[in-house]
């Protein structure tokens, strides 16, 4: 891109705004990014799998509590339904909004002190690397208005990073990994509610940086509560009858936990950038209803105005080597590090072949009649 060219872009940038991801935030929000409350990680908690067994929680919408991106009581987690995205849950969505606002944060920073380089790890034990080439005319910037640039730059990254962080941790959890270091979660990794919930959560972590008269907390609060609403979230007893209508189809198990999971959602937005949820069909308080597919982040935010990056993710848990070898296939060649943008293809391709030899070829279509 010629440097009048990004000129220009950042001129219409100033004077109109960007778009989805890129929208204006006001100084105020951008000091919200720099103040202490996302100097740590959020906090982390165990999901809950869509199925009804002893340990998942349905939860009526409207008594999901306030938000907290640090641990509270007030928060309720557990499994919603809704007419337009199937099972979510919550917890997902609290988490995925997070990493969304955290990343941020870290992005924003070192987009104020002009880095080209900066890390950061991931919850699993990966660590990420960032590789930032900046437009020229950045320097011409004056500060309020390069302020301004990077504040929404960083939303839109933290979005983007936090959707491929959970989107690794359903990998790593298919070949095994073990967040407690005991029990293996395969069951969970691409349960069929999991992509759309961190998606989702994704989405709200946005609306809830980019709000300019809620604090995070309350903004993610109220957020939450309105997408709900327009997916058209259904009291818990729904919730509850449409997993256990799906028992024998797409899950078999005891109470106490499913044997495993028949069906998976492995769409991750790679063929048509959308992510489309699960549905449970016949249920009929959302008789006439479709799947409501939500667009997955890009990186389209940086290279409007002539930045670029290289992101790359180096494994470093225990199944690090079933998943490099699928794009480093010669081990005497073989990297340490997967850039997502060019290795989740081969990677999900690889998941969806072995899934199907498992189950059949049933467990990668939309739905399980």
């Amino acid at each position: 891109m010629s440097r009048l060219l990004v000129f220009v872009s950042l001129f219409f940038f100033i004077a109109s705004g960007c778009q989805p991801s890129c929208r204006p935030g006001p100084t105020e929000q951008a000091k919200q990014l720099l103040s202490d409350q996302f100097n740590h990680e959020p906090h982390t908690q165990r999901g809950s799998l869509p199925s009804p067994t002893i340990w998942t929680n349905f939860l009526d919408p409207g008594h999901l509590g306030v938000h907290r991106y640090r641990f509270n009581l007030s928060e309720k987690n557990g499994i919603v339904y809704t007419c337009n995205a199937g099972h979510i849950d919550i917890y997902h969505v609290r988490e995925a909004a997070d990493w969304t606002a955290f990343l941020a944060a870290k992005t924003f920073k070192h987009l104020n002190n002009d880095d080209t380089e900066f890390s950061f790890k991931l919850k699993e034990g990966a660590i990420c690397f960032v590789r930032l080439t900046y437009p020229q005319t950045w320097e011409l910037l004056l500060p309020k208005d390069k302020e301004h640039l990077a504040y929404n730059i960083s939303v839109g990254l933290g979005q983007y990073f936090a959707y491929t962080a959970e989107t690794w941790h359903e990998i790593v959890t298919w070949y095994g990994y073990k967040s407690g270091g005991i029990y293996s979660e395969f069951s969970s990794a691409f349960s069929w509610e999991d992509n759309f919930s961190n998606l989702l959560g994704s989405d709200i972590g946005v609306l809830g940086l980019l709000d300019t008269e809620h604090a995070y907390d309350e903004a993610v609060t109220l957020a939450l509560n309105k997408e709900l609403e327009k997916l058209g979230v259904q009291p818990s007893e729904v919730a509850r009858r449409a997993a256990e209508s799906m028992k024998g189809l797409w899950f078999s198990g005891k109470l106490l936990g499913p044997e495993y999971m028949k069906k998976r959602n492995f769409d991750i937005g790679i063929d048509d950038g959308f992510v489309t949820p699960s549905i449970v069909p016949n249920i009929c308080e959302c008789e006439g209803t479709k799947a409501q597919p939500y667009r997955v982040p890009t990186l389209d935010c940086l290279s409007k105005y002539g930045f670029s990056m290289k992101f790359e993710l180096e494994p470093r848990e225990w199944e690090k080597d079933r998943i490099l070898s699928i794009v480093y296939p010669d081990k005497e060649t073989r990297g340490k590090c997967i850039e997502p943008v060019k290795h989740f293809a081969a990677i999900m391709t690889h998941i969806m072949k072995e899934a199907e030899k498992e189950y059949g070829a049933h467990v990668t279509r939309s739905s399980i009649n």
